[in-house]
């Protein structure tokens, strides 16, 4: 596995040798890359700022991400990077079902393209252009070692390749198990490691259970409910009815009553109406430490999360109420292509049963974040 290590300025030269010893691999430098904060505007934010690995490569600071500027505030959540090199490439599938894709919408086509997102993007790393991102790269004598050892000697010297390098670097440093390491308690459970609690297998049966819950239409890819490399996710895109939330709003300015248009505005789309309010299903791999929830962070809490899936198979009153707010759940954004059939399934559930799913769900954490469910 490999090391975890803030870059945080131009290595000097004394360190040079022993620094240029640990960049032999593509992945290795993708890592180096990963948290350099040279790589933005002010050099003050790198890629783990938004997707910090000791919070499940997501970000924990708020409902959305502070940009290099340290005012600008995106209008979505960051997702979490765990399991994303799993993520398909964007495309429609043989039913006519968009799927995959990185980014709430898919517009970036694959991790790679992912990648290059962020530094160019205004309220995020906030660099000019491509060319000025590579000029920072020249800045570093380890990169230009290791850039022309890993690619064509003079890479840095052309913007366009020289930042198609530095995708693809990112891009395998996501591919490695760092990411991925598939070492959950519910791994433990699959391969014999480990037993789950009573409430815990409650929550498993009722996941998995086309019956009760159907959690697992839109959160399992595997054709088994114990597949080792389950990702919880079929990659496609759903409205589920998420509120707007007005407390983001206030802050970032964006004026209340804005549509995210969601797939609808992936350019691969073309703005099909269809398609508005809807995102990409989320993986559910460390989902209990990498709150707040949904594409614009409007829930905190997971066990809010569940009893807002809940509201949909129930008349209650009671279980109308967001119970961090203390008052009703709102509207969703974007009612006329909500997910009703998807999303009306099942009975209600008691507070036993949302308690046993909030338990399953816990269980996913991978091994290094396990001791976050204590806090």
């Amino acid at each position: 596995m490999y090391r975890l290590f803030a870059i945080t300025c131009v290595v000097c030269a004394a360190s040079f040798a022993a620094a240029q010893e640990e960049i032999k691999t593509l992945e290795a430098l993708g890592e180096r890359l990963f948290f350099d904060e040279n790589l933005s505007a002010n050099r003050t934010q790198s890629c783990a700022t938004c997707h910090d690995p000791e919070y499940g490569f997501a970000d924990p600071r708020g409902m959305a991400s502070i940009g290099d500027d340290g005012e600008s505030l995106g209008d979505r959540n960051a997702p979490t990077a765990s399991y994303a090199a799993f993520i398909p490439a964007f495309h429609r599938g043989d039913d006519g079902v968009w799927l995959g894709g990185q980014f709430w919408d898919g517009r970036a086509p694959k991790l790679e393209d992912q990648a290059g997102g962020p530094p160019l993007n205004p309220i995020e790393m906030g660099m000019k252009d491509a060319a000025a991102v590579v000029a920072r790269l020249n800045e570093d004598p380890v990169y230009q070692q290791a850039f022309s050892d890993l690619f064509e000697a003079e890479v840095l010297q052309d913007a366009s390749a020289g930042y198609t390098a530095m995708t693809a670097a990112l891009a395998a440093f996501e591919r490695t198990e760092v990411f991925a390491p598939f070492d959950s308690k519910y791994d433990r459970f699959l391969r014999g490691e480990a037993t789950l609690t009573s409430e815990e297998e409650l929550g498993r049966v009722l996941f998995f259970s086309e019956q009760f819950t159907n959690c697992n239409l839109c959160h399992q890819i595997g054709t088994s409910a114990m597949d080792p490399r389950e990702t919880f996710t079929n990659h496609e895109f759903h409205n589920i009815g998420i509120p707007e939330n007005t407390a983001l709003r206030a802050m970032n300015g964006v004026a209340p009553g804005t549509v995210d248009a969601g797939l609808a505005a992936n350019p691969a789309v073309q703005g099909d109406p269809m398609q508005l309010g809807k995102f990409r299903t989320p993986t559910l791999r460390n989902v209990a430490v990498t709150g707040p929830y949904m594409h614009n962070g409007v829930f905190e809490d997971l066990r809010t999360v569940v009893l807002f899936y809940n509201r949909f198979n129930t008349r209650s009153e009671a279980r109308q109420i967001n119970p961090e707010t203390g008052e009703r759940f709102g509207s969703p954004a974007v009612p006329q292509t909500l997910a009703v059939k998807e999303l009306t399934h099942g009975p209600a559930l008691d507070d036993r049963r949302v308690d046993a799913i909030v338990a399953f769900l816990k269980t996913l954490t991978d091994a290094r974040y396990e001791h976050l469910l204590e806090e």
